[in-house]
């Protein structure tokens, strides 16, 4: 969205089918619309209205303070010159073509929301509108369309544990059958809930850490991926809870072991032709593939403000655990930071993408994408040549080797990542000055509520957080 296009309430027949859609809504036992957006600091914010009230949401918004682009995940409040203060108002817009019926939460339907300024301009700090807005520019200046996805891993915890403490629901082995059977009933009520959501599973199965699931879904849009990735865990919690357990996507839910990811993948297309397949480049990636790669490869230290925003994203982020953390790419290289997925044979042309794995559930889905977009785009423009690949752990390579090679560790603080953010005139110009200027105040924030908390304690600070 642009900064002169209308409202979404000033659309022509918007209110006549949010008319409509309240009547459907009321017919199928809906008695609420629940407004969700993702703030700057990676929590899902919302708003609700009574399904009889979704015409004047449509028409004219529900209002919302821009104060909470600067909250921190515990809820206190950081300001830049534009944002943090108590003044002002935005209107919540429901996109109506999102709109689902909850399954796990009988009585209610979600839609996502776009964030407009009471004189009707898109919010600066919106990162839906900015995820659109740079996939427009995609389109419009280089011809190339994305299909997105993202995983979704978390861990599942007693409801009757003490306190805030963390107790595995399940006992079962990473991958195991045990751990599946231990979890089958909400595993199926899970299944059947996004069957019934119109949201399409490829896989779910228990994961590695303790406790832990993962959700693949099928790729879509990037705006509509960023959207089902908030759908999805607001689904998992409902579900959960009506089975009496705790769920939580925070990127470390203890001081040590392996964390929770939100890994992107993410394909670039143009006239129908998937850019990541049947080329001349390596594993098949087109010239251009190449140079989107290249890319993001040489953004991932700022591009981690966004994917890894959070101090518990720095637990997760520890070489050797397959998360990541070294500016290198290989085809299915779980350790490399960018994992080049060509698909089996036979489906290549529809199933190559990019994983960029430095990604966590902390993370505002929309800004990580349009970030990553946004990099990929500029090594596309540029025709950024791609470095050799990495095989192996980047970890085991000597020093030497890795820096010759341009190997080196993604950023360990909080405020490394934003240091490098700050020095991304890319980055910074894609969000905005004023969504910048919020993510550098949001994760310097951040950092400055968990000082001298030890891994444990920032894990626990958290661990309900997301």
């Amino acid at each position: 969205m642009s900064e002169s296009d209308p409202v979404p309430g000033g659309r022509p027949g918007e209110v006549e089918r949010a008319t409509a859609l309240s009547g459907e809504l009321t017919g199928q036992g809906v008695h609420g619309v629940v407004l969700a957006y993702v703030d700057t600091a990676g929590i899902t914010r919302v708003k609700t209205v009574p399904t009889a009230k979704l015409a004047s949401a449509a028409a004219w918004g529900v209002g919302m303070s821009p104060v909470f682009d600067t909250f921190l995940a515990d809820d206190s409040i950081v300001a830049t010159d534009v944002l943090g203060s108590p003044d002002g108002d935005l209107r919540l817009y429901p996109d109506l073509d999102r709109l689902t019926v909850l399954a796990a939460q009988p009585g209610w339907a979600w839609a996502p929301v776009d964030r407009i300024t009471q004189e009707g301009a898109p919010h600066p700090a919106c990162g839906r509108t900015v995820l659109r807005r740079t996939v427009a520019e995609a389109a419009g200046r280089h011809g190339v369309t994305f299909r997105a996805a993202v995983e979704v891993e978390w861990v599942v915890g007693r409801g009757d544990a003490d306190g805030d403490a963390f107790v595995p629901a399940v006992s079962g082995p990473a991958y195991g059958a045990a751990r599946q059977i231990e979890l089958s009933d909400c595993a199926a009520d899970l299944l059947a809930a996004f069957a019934a959501q119109g949201v399409d599973v490829e896989q779910f199965h228990p994961e590695y850490a303790a406790g832990q699931f993962e959700i693949s879904v099928g790729a879509l849009d990037p705006v509509a991926a960023a959207d089902h990735s908030v759908l999805v865990r607001q689904t998992i919690r409902a579900v959960s809870r009506r089975h009496g357990l705790r769920v939580s996507f925070a990127p470390a839910v203890l001081g040590q072991g392996v964390g929770n990811g939100g890994h992107l993948h993410l394909s670039a297309w143009r006239g129908g032709t998937n850019l990541h397949a049947g080329g001349t480049g390596r594993y098949g990636m087109t010239p251009e593939a190449e140079s989107f790669v290249a890319g993001v490869l040489g953004r991932l230290p700022a591009l981690t403000a966004m994917t890894a925003p959070s101090p518990a994203s720095r637990l997760r982020l520890r070489p050797s655990q397959w998360a990541g953390v070294f500016t290198a790419w290989g085809r299915e290289t779980r350790e490399a930071a960018l994992r080049i997925v060509t698909g089996t044979a036979g489906i290549r042309d529809r199933a190559a993408n990019l994983e960029v794995k430095p990604v966590d559930l902390a993370a505002n889905p929309y800004l990580a994408l349009a970030s990553v977009i946004a990099a990929g785009l500029d090594g596309l423009a540029s025709s950024a040549p791609l470095p050799e690949e990495i095989t192996g752990d980047p970890a085991q390579l000597d020093p030497a080797d890795a820096a010759a090679r341009g190997v080196r560790r993604l950023p360990v603080t909080l405020a490394d990542s934003v240091a490098a953010f700050r020095a991304d005139e890319v980055l910074r110009t894609a969000l905005g000055p004023v969504l910048a200027d919020a993510v550098v105040a949001v994760r310097l924030g951040e950092a400055g509520t968990v000082e001298g908390l030890d891994d444990e304690g920032v894990a626990a600070a958290y661990r309900w957080k997301y």
